[in-house]
C-alpha cells in the first residue's frame, strides 16, 4: 500500500472516530485524550534521549494521561484542580532527581524535560473543557464549539500548504522549517479567517445556539491561525533539534501524535480563553 493510501485510510477510519467521542463526551473521551496526551509524552520524551538527555519517562507519560482524566474528575465534582497541588507534585519530582539522577546524568535537563513532554500534550485536555463548556448543553452543541478551532487549524495548515507551493517565494524562517514560506502563512490566515466567519454565521450559531459578531469572527480566526502555526513551528524545532524528520511513526501515513497535534496542543488552549470572552448566547 501506498504512502498516501495508508494516510487517507487512516484519515477515514480515524476522522469519524475521533468525531463519535468528542460528541460522547465525558469518559469517553477523556480516555481518548488521555492516550493521545500519554503518546505524545512519550514521542517528546523519546526525541529528548537523542541529545544525550534521560527523562524521567514514565512519569511524564502517566502525568500527560492523568491530566485529561483530571479535567474530567474536575468537571463531574469529584474534586478540584489545585495550582499548589501541582507546585508540590513538581517540587516532588525535582527532589527524586537526586536518587533516580544524581550529578553525573543532568538531572535538571532530565526534569525539565519531563515537566515539559507531560503538560506540552497534555494542553489536549482543553478539547474536554470545550465539549463541556457551561454554555453548551447539549451534545451537539458541544461538539460544533470543539469542532470550530480544529477545522482552523486544518484550514491554516492547508491554505498555508496550497498557497505556498503555488506562488510561494520568501522563507518564512527557513532554520526552523524550510518548506514554510511568508506567502503561504498569509494564505492560510486569510483562509482561516473566512472559515471562521462562515463557520460561526452558518454552522456554530444554528447548531449550538452560541454566536460571534463578524468582527469577533474575525478576531479569532486571526489568532487561531497565529496560534496553529507557531505550534507547527515549535514541532519542527523540537524535531529538528533531535534530528529527526517524524516523532515517531505511530500513526500510519501520519508520523506521530505531535506530527498530527501539534498545532492543536498550541490552539486548544488559546481558543478556550478566547471563546470564554468572545461567544454569546445567540438570540
Amino acid at each position: 500500500m501506498s504512502e498516501l493510501a495508508r494516510r487517507t485510510l487512516f484519515a477515514v477510519i480515524a476522522a469519524p472516530l475521533g468525531i463519535l467521542f468528542v460528541f460522547l463526551g465525558g469518559a469517553p473521551l477523556a480516555t481518548m485524550l488521555g492516550v493521545i496526551a500519554a503518546l505524545g509524552a512519550w514521542e517528546i520524551q523519546r526525541m529528548a534521549t537523542a541529545n544525550g538527555v534521560e527523562p524521567l519517562m514514565p512519569v511524564g507519560i502517566v502525568v500527560a494521561a492523568l491530566i485529561p482524566v483530571a479535567v474530567h474528575g474536575y468537571y463531574l465534582g469529584v474534586f478540584h484542580l489545585s495550582l499548589t497541588a501541582g507546585v508540590v507534585l513538581f517540587l516532588i519530582l525535582l527532589a527524586s532527581a537526586i536518587w533516580l539522577r544524581g550529578p553525573a546524568r543532568r538531572p535538571i535537563n532530565s526534569v525539565a524535560l519531563t515537566v515539559v513532554g507531560a503538560l506540552y500534550p497534555g494542553t489536549i485536555a482543553y478539547i474536554y473543557a470545550l465539549r463541556h463548556h457551561p454554555y453548551t448543553i447539549e451534545r451537539v452543541a458541544g461538539t460544533a464549539l470543539v469542532a470550530m478551532p480544529i477545522l482552523l487549524t486544518w484550514a491554516t495548515d492547508t491554505g498555508a500548504y496550497f498557497v505556498g507551493k503555488t506562488i510561494g517565494k520568501r522563507k518564512l524562517i527557513p532554520s526552523v522549517s524550510p518548506g514554510k514560506s511568508v506567502e503561504g502563512a498569509i494564505g492560510g490566515l486569510v483562509l482561516t479567517v473566512i472559515i471562521s466567519v462562515v463557520y460561526a454565521r452558518f454552522l456554530l450559531q444554528p447548531y449550538s445556539g452560541l454566536g460571534l459578531s463578524v468582527s469577533k469572527a474575525v478576531l479569532f480566526g486571526v489568532i487561531i491561525s497565529v496560534t496553529a502555526q507557531v505550534g507547527d513551528l515549535v514541532a519542527s524545532l523540537m524535531k529538528r533539534d533531535a534530528g529527526v524528520k517524524d516523532s515517531s511513526k505511530i500513526l500510519p501515513g501520519h508520523g506521530g501524535i505531535v506530527d498530527r497535534f501539534d498545532s492543536l496542543f498550541f490552539v486548544m488552549p488559546v481558543a478556550f480563553l478566547l471563546l470564554n470572552r468572545l461567544l454569546v448566547v445567540a438570540p
